[in-house]
């Protein structure tokens, strides 16, 4: 099967352990039922998207309250990007990395990689991480949030690595293993470092030993990143582009 096939089934398939899921033609809508929140993507094979489709979709969202949120590949899918743009939501475009022949990213002296247990007390803080790397303002973790967080590491639903320092997190990330058609594929998420201690390679090498870790199990990892000088960081680190991952809303 066609590789960028392959990671539309593991797309389809990894929310649905925490979402109810409404096929409505061309789009598919994974409500979660948990303390996530999903998206709507391009059903499996669908051939056509048009703006009509995304307006109806998005008025699907607003009637069960969930986000308007889209996310597909552009090769796969290429008439979803004008169709979402149709509908008057704005598109970002990322570049979409395959873990070809991860390298051991060296860390810097002091610095230690954990996998992080369910049960681990200081998990909230290690969330936290994430949430402060991605936005100027964030919202707390909320005992839900830990919860399902904890419910999933339980499970290995996901797996959860920190970079610490003196036992205090400088880095985070993870990784989403779900097991398609006969085969593990996992995705590389919440790759993210606190803002002072940035240009370091934290980031870098937790991919890389997140990608070590999965590829004990996995046939294939994989992660988007946010622009290509991102990407840049992880192609050096042994991640190679296949397509481009996209987000609308």
């Amino acid at each position: 099967m066609d590789l960028l096939a392959r990671l539309e089934r593991y797309y389809d398939a990894v929310p649905r352990s925490d979402a109810a899921v409404e096929v409505h033609g061309p789009l598919t809508l994974y409500v979660g039922t948990g303390a996530w929140a999903y998206y709507a993507r391009p059903t499996i094979a669908a051939r056509h998207v048009g703006g009509d489709d995304v307006r109806r979709m998005c008025d699907r969202m607003a009637e069960v309250g969930v986000p308007q949120c889209f996310e597909w590949v552009a090769e796969t899918t290429p008439t979803m990007t004008s169709a979402v743009r149709q509908a008057g939501l704005a598109v970002a475009e990322g570049p979409l990395l395959l873990a070809v022949d991860p390298l051991a990213v060296v860390l810097p002296s002091g610095v230690r990689l954990l996998i992080v247990g369910a049960e681990e007390p200081r998990l909230p803080d290690y969330l936290a991480v994430a949430r402060v790397s991605f936005s100027e303002a964030p919202a707390p973790s909320t005992v839900d949030d830990v919860a399902h967080v904890r419910e999933r590491i339980a499970d290995g639903r996901t797996v959860l690595m920190v970079a610490v320092d003196r036992d205090e997190p400088m880095a985070a990330g993870s990784h989403q293993p779900v097991q398609v058609a006969g085969e593990w594929i996992t995705e590389l998420v919440g790759l993210g470092t606190l803002p002072d201690y940035r240009g370091r390679g934290l980031a870098a090498a937790i991919a890389s030993a997140l990608a070590e870790h999965a590829a004990a199990f996995c046939d294939l990892v994989f992660l988007s990143a946010g622009d290509g000088d991102v990407a840049r960081v992880y192609e050096r680190a042994g991640f190679a582009r296949v397509g481009t991952a996209c987000v609308g809303g």
